[in-house]
């Protein structure tokens, strides 16, 4: 028996006027998708303050486990906000990430062959985010067809699918096509095989046998997340491909329109999109094209991510508020580092990257959390913990709340934090009254 989750989202893309929404007030459509009023954490929430030291911060976030959760704008949907186990990009994330009390919903917006906008993370990830290479006609046309795993070589079985490779109508209406959780097993001999390899933190519980997410266009993002009352978060992906693409007339500036056009025709307010992109002349052309948008674009910052290039990172925020721009957008890390007190305790601080944002007026986000697996193994959660590696070694799970703390801090004041499960940051959120 599909769950009632399944079957709300599965109904939400039935309905016609779900892809042609009309209205710029949240929440009032036709489509019988409202606003969730009864925001659910789930037990995750409450198992990370169980894992905390004893602390003042841990007897605060202890005294709200029963208080009435509510969504929050300081809770951004990473992928849909229910990533962790949930297909990204999908109905049924966005849905769980809004159940959570994600106040903002993301989508990463790609393009098909005809030039149609699709919500996909990267613009080559349908090979590990679907089972497109389990379709014979549509694994034919795939930029890397697959390859199996060569037992004498020890050489990994590979496969490079793009969404360019593809007209919307295949990736939508093709009914055996199912976007999955995010996975490859390097040792596939076959195209079934190589649908595995789900890291052991994650699940397919909710992609198992019976079901089938079906990926998301921009206009049906938008007319989910219209009618669920929040605000959109949609970041475009530089293109793989080379632009121009298909046409003389589609350049990327040409791309960076497109997406905003769409959500004029739906009669967006522009108040209630954040756009995002790491290209820095994405930025630059909606602030002077469509400065409505613009002013509250959000710059995506990987340029420190060695630590040799963190400096550099850090001193390129002059320009980027000369340049009018609002607000950034780093990984977890480039915000916090960490001090030793005088008991010996490793405490996490604002960076330097942080503090000089703050002065120089530029608002931060954070990404993204609920993504690295566990804290204490030998990865001490990985990239997003880089700079804080030596704490979560020390303390484990419980280090997330210590970071939502340092973040929503005076000397940080991130505005929001990117999720993959949304339940986390929510909480925070509510025990802190952080309603942006």
């Amino acid at each position: 028996m599909p769950s009632t989750l399944s079957t709300l989202c599965l109904a939400a893309l039935s309905v016609p006027a779900l892809a042609h929404p009309g209205h710029g007030g949240p929440g009032k459509d036709e489509t019988g998708i409202k606003p969730i009023k009864n925001v659910q954490l789930g037990p995750r929430p409450y198992w990370l303050v169980d894992q905390m030291e004893d602390s003042p911060l841990k007897s605060k976030l202890q005294s709200c486990s029963e208080k009435q959760m509510r969504p929050s704008r300081w809770s951004i949907g990473h992928r849909g906000g229910g990533t962790l186990q949930f297909p990204e990009e999908t109905v049924a994330s966005i849905m769980a990430g809004t159940r959570m009390g994600a106040g903002i919903e993301e989508c990463d917006v790609t393009f098909t062959s005809d030039r149609q906008l699709i919500c996909r993370h990267s613009q080559c990830d349908l090979h590990t985010t679907t089972n497109i290479l389990t379709i014979p006609e549509l694994a034919a046309k795939c930029t890397v067809p697959f390859t199996p795993y060569n037992a004498t070589t020890k050489k990994s079985a590979t496969a490079k699918c793009c969404t360019s490779d593809f007209t919307l109508a295949e990736l939508t209406e093709t009914k055996e096509l199912c976007a999955k959780m995010d996975s490859s097993d390097p040792k596939a001999t076959t195209p079934e095989e190589y649908q595995g390899g789900v890291p052991g933190y994650r699940t397919t519980l909710y992609s198992g046998p019976g079901t089938c997410h079906k990926m998301l266009t921009v206009k049906e993002y938008i007319a989910l997340v219209d009618a669920l009352g929040l605000d959109f978060t949609p970041e475009l992906k530089t293109p793989v491909v080379k632009m121009p693409f298909g046409s003389a007339n589609y350049t990327q500036e040409a791309f960076a329109q497109q997406l905003i056009d769409e959500f004029k025709q739906a009669n967006i307010d522009p108040k209630r999109v954040w756009l995002q992109s790491f290209l820095y002349d994405d930025i630059l052309y909606w602030l002077r094209a469509e400065p409505k948008f613009g002013k509250q674009a959000v710059l995506l910052d990987e340029s420190g991510d060695a630590p040799s290039t963190i400096a550099a990172a850090t001193a390129s925020l002059t320009k980027y508020a000369k340049d009018g721009v609002k607000i950034v957008a780093p990984p977890l890390h480039y915000l916090v580092s960490t001090v030793t007190d005088k008991t010996g305790r490793v405490n996490i601080v604002a960076s330097e990257y942080a503090k000089l944002a703050k002065t120089l007026g530029l608002k931060v986000v954070g990404w993204s959390l609920e993504r690295s697996g566990w804290l204490a193994d030998s990865t001490n959660g990985g990239y997003y913990y880089g700079t804080i590696a030596n704490v979560t070694a020390a303390r484990g799970e419980g280090v997330v709340f210590e970071l939502l703390d340092v973040l929503a801090s005076k000397e940080v004041g991130a505005i929001g934090v990117f999720s993959d499960w949304s339940a986390t940051v929510s909480y925070y959120a509510n025990c802190f009254g952080l309603f942006p």
